[in-house]
């Protein structure tokens, strides 16, 4: 499997790590900055070009995922959810990194490398990458209004349930 990384200054550790620990497992590592330590580099402009290879590897039919990581990791979250057909998902443990895959379809995954020990960031990633999407009809259809929302900009409907909402 491919894995694009991004970050910015305060990933860096982080995403050096993880490139020689993906590689080390069998993984392909995708490096998309930065390559060295600048306090004011901007972080969407390395989130987002991991974002957009995420997404074109997976309409060409790869098997790609993508990490971005930051201070927080919420930024890098948010810059990569701009690429269309980027889910990216905000892990702070284990159970955040697989319910991420199994009920929403992440494709990439965002930590914060201030927030967690190496070991533990590590661990989401190891996590979020083995867990496998659960097909089930639920998240499937909740998936698909994200996705129409997306390139139609057409909010869904509202079930009856919502009453006059």
């Amino acid at each position: 499997m491919r894995v694009h990384l991004g970050c910015d200054h305060a990933g860096l550790d982080l995403k050096d790590h993880l490139t020689r620990w993906l590689t080390e497992h069998g993984y392909e590592p995708v490096d998309h900055g930065p390559v060295r330590y600048d306090a004011l580099d901007d972080y969407p402009v390395f989130c987002l070009r991991t974002a957009e290879a995420v997404a074109e590897d997976r309409a060409a039919g790869l098997d790609s995922l993508g990490v971005v990581i930051g201070g927080s990791g919420n930024g890098e979250q948010i810059a990569a959810n701009k690429v269309r057909g980027v889910r990216a998902a905000l892990v702070w443990s284990e159970e955040t990194a697989r319910l991420a895959r199994q009920h929403n379809d992440a494709n990439v995954v965002s930590v914060g490398g201030r927030m967690h020990s190496l070991e533990d960031m590590t661990r989401f990633v190891e996590v979020f990458l083995a867990e496998p999407f659960s097909d089930e009809e639920r998240h499937v259809r909740r998936i698909g209004q994200l996705s129409t929302y997306e390139q139609t900009g057409e909010l869904p409907p509202l079930p009856a349930s919502a009453g006059d909402a």
